[in-house]
């Protein structure tokens, strides 16, 4: 296991790092995938300028929780006695793991049956509260989405979400830009796992793969995952939740197996945004992957300082090609150090570029790196491709950054 290395001598600079991203997402040769959690939605504003457009999971478990509190107050209560976490991905595994193996015998004054009524009862819930529109003008989604059609591109940019929001949809679906998410036809949309393991489709088409499901799934009388179009929950897996049987189902088991794969490919980046690697399922395949192919790279946005992340900062001591950009720290071929500004700017005109990524909270304290925030993050990918960006990268006379971390 490589040890994450934090050197008191040492810093970061994040000058140095923006500039070579943003030469990257900007040609459109590389391929690169983003991994979008729920972090992303949750730092989005709703029309009226309160945020959050979707809560995480510990806003989602309150409303879901107090939705259906008069009808099962007392299994809410009962559940949790017995579990030492309370969130609603936990309570809805147990729930779910009730209902399939107590029968007629009752937990809590509830039977197999009426578990499973409880369950279906809070993706209900959940569905209704996902399901929020993106507001009208300019969005993070969108401003992703004119990063991704706005360049030629080699290979298609790839976009993994454990969200069931149709967010990215709605976006995509604004500026008339094709994506392809597995589904084909359009009464029951069904599956069709040799075009997610292929690359037939014109790069032109996103992919956007729901690796944990999405509003409008469902199961048809054959038991087969379809997409109706519709916007009820039926269908979701939850990180907890993640069952061998269920994952060796389609389209779980394709889509899971798309992300390892993708990362297998020579010369690829992910990038991840609001996404915690809480998620073991998904942390550990990309482990996987990034031990078979050392020429690929995962470059982590995380919203909270460094020693809030520690599941991002466990994969990054395993694994050199991980990245982690925190408020405060990042963690760079297995260093960890502090960011530092230097004094000058790599150019004249940086100044508004450095801004993108490194400013000053509102509380006014010192400033810091921002990209684990979404709607900068999405900002600083739809604004690499100004002409600031071509500048910076084509540029061999400007004067080197200073030392990042040695």
């Amino acid at each position: 296991m490589l040890e994450v290395r934090e050197l008191s001598v040492s810093f970061h600079n994040p000058d140095q790092y923006m500039a070579s991203l943003r030469t990257i997402i900007a040609q459109g040769r590389k391929r690169v995938g983003l991994l979008v959690g729920a972090g992303a939605p949750a730092g989005m504003a709703r029309p009226d300028g309160t945020r959050p457009l979707i809560p995480a999971v510990a806003g989602l478990t309150d409303l879901v929780l107090k939705a259906i509190e008069q009808t099962y107050g007392t299994q809410i209560k009962g559940l949790r006695g017995d579990l030492e976490k309370h969130d609603i991905e936990t309570l809805l595994s147990r729930i779910r793991s009730l209902g399939s193996v107590i029968g007629t015998t009752k937990v809590h004054d509830l039977d197999a049956g009426g578990y499973r009524a409880m369950a279906d009862a809070i993706c209900v819930e959940i569905g209704k509260i996902v399901q929020a529109r993106l507001p009208a003008g300019t969005t993070a989604y969108g401003e992703l989405v004119s990063w991704i059609t706005g360049a030629p591109r080699t290979h298609a940019v790839e976009i993994f979400t454990t969200n069931y929001d149709l967010l990215f949809e709605e976006a995509f679906e604004r500026v008339r830009a094709p994506y392809f998410d597995g589904f084909a036809g359009a009464r029951e949309a069904f599956f069709d796992p040799a075009s997610v393991s292929g690359d037939q489709l014109s790069a032109r088409w996103t992919r956007l793969w729901k690796i944990h499901g999405s509003l409008g799934w469902k199961a048809n009388a054959d038991g087969e995952v379809v997409r109706t179009g519709q916007t009820d929950a039926t269908h979701l897996i939850f990180p907890e939740h993640m069952k061998y049987d269920q994952t060796q189902k389609a389209p779980y088991a394709a889509l899971l197996d798309r992300l390892r794969s993708f990362l297998a490919t020579e010369d690829t980046l992910l990038i991840s945004i609001g996404f915690s690697y809480a998620d073991a399922h998904i942390t550990a395949r990309i482990d996987e992957a990034l031990a078979a192919n050392p020429a690929a790279s995962v470059f982590a946005f995380q919203f909270q300082k460094l020693d809030q992340e520690p599941c991002a900062v466990a994969l990054a001591s395993r694994r050199p090609n991980v990245s982690v950009y925190a408020r405060d720290k990042a963690i760079i071929n297995g260093v960890a150090a502090p960011w530092q500004t230097p004094g000058e700017l790599p150019t004249k005109d940086w100044g508004p570029i450095r801004n993108s990524y490194w400013a000053a909270p509102d509380n006014g304290a010192n400033p810091e790196f921002k990209l684990g925030a979404i709607e900068d993050f999405a900002r600083f990918f739809a604004n690499s491709q100004t002409p600031q960006a071509f500048e910076a990268a084509q540029a061999p006379a400007t004067p080197p950054a200073p030392a990042a971390a040695e």
